[in-house]
């Protein structure tokens, strides 16, 4: 299969239902929701003709809202927030819960930018209510996380922090977290064994999901892995750059670190990754600290997603795949 080839397949989507029932749960705290968020959203459903119950939602009660919403099964559940809360509704609502609409609220908006491309989330609402269609998200789990873009397994996910501070302009603490990322880049590697016959050592393995990944044919439903061996600091700066920063701000520019030459690819359904202590992760955006044991699994049908039939699986603003 050529690069073309695979650029050019789809995701099969399947007719919308008669959407009767919605819930919005809206974080008005997150990065780019603001106030008034979830009524705006309300107002946008009601003039589809929807029964909707909204919520605007305090940070610390984010998960206890998202359930009971999943459990007062509505036809759709729509997600104002950031990545993290998008990562945790998609988790809830499951292969059989309700359709999920992850809506830009964040900062990466990672999930939210795979589904709708750089739509608002207002502009991304009315899009799906008047030309929804149903696509089955595919994912992966690590050490019973879920993650459904990618995760990056390693001590380059300590970067992820002194990136994060650099974007809210808290730049001393950007640079206390960057020193500590710098100790320890190389200080311990990942053992990984997956299966398509690759194992070995590296500095980081990523795992990038069927909805991101350019690397994985249709006829393999698989994670498509990464496993990365950087030859030095600078390497491991530009490698980060090339993964985690240019394909969301800049789509056009691919996923050129493919042809690196200290990065081989392969996929991954089941396998496992260790480390000589805990093992630093971002799954979906967001920093997590896992065991120094992992088990790595691909799910095929995560949850189910309502977007825009239009798009045809690839949503306008730039392809989010990398």
């Amino acid at each position: 299969m050529t690069g073309a080839d695979v650029l050019a397949r789809r995701p099969v989507l399947q007719p919308a239902p008669r959407l009767t029932r919605v819930e919005i749960v809206a974080n008005e705290h997150s990065g780019s929701v603001g106030p008034g968020a979830a009524a705006e959203a309300e107002g946008i459903a009601r003039g589809f003709g929807l029964e909707v119950n909204a919520r605007a939602v305090e940070p610390h009660d984010l998960h206890a809202q998202l359930l009971a919403a999943v459990a007062a099964a509505p036809d759709l559940l729509v997600v104002i927030a950031g990545d993290g809360t998008a990562n945790m509704a998609a988790t809830l609502c499951g292969p059989d819960g309700p359709l999920l609409a992850c809506l830009a609220g964040g900062t990466m908006n990672m999930l939210p930018r795979a589904l709708y491309g750089r739509r608002d989330w207002q502009t991304a609402l009315r899009a799906i209510l008047s030309d929804g269609a149903v696509m089955a998200v595919a994912g992966g789990d690590a050490d019973g996380n879920a993650f459904h873009v990618a995760a990056i397994l390693g001590n380059p996910a300590l970067w992820a922090p002194a990136r994060e501070a650099i974007r809210e302009g808290r730049f001393a603490e950007a640079w206390q977290r960057a020193r500590y990322a710098w100790r320890r880049a190389f200080r311990s590697k990942l053992h990984y064994t997956l299966d398509g016959d690759m194992n070995g050592r590296a500095e980081a393995l990523g795992l990038l999901c069927p909805i991101v990944s350019k690397g994985i044919s249709d006829d393999t439903p698989a994670l498509e892995a990464a496993a990365a061996n950087p030859p030095g600091l600078l390497a491991v700066l530009r490698l980060g750059l090339e993964t985690l920063v240019l394909p969301y701000l800049y789509p056009e520019l691919g996923g050129g670190w493919r042809s690196s030459p200290f990065v081989k690819t392969g996929v991954c359904r089941q396998g496992h990754v260790s480390g000589r202590r805990h093992i630093h992760a971002i799954l979906d955006g967001e920093i997590i600290r896992l065991p120094k044991f992992v088990r790595i699994s691909f799910i095929p049908v995560a949850f189910r997603a309502l977007v825009v039939a239009a798009d045809e699986g690839r949503p306008e603003g730039g392809d989010a795949s990398i």
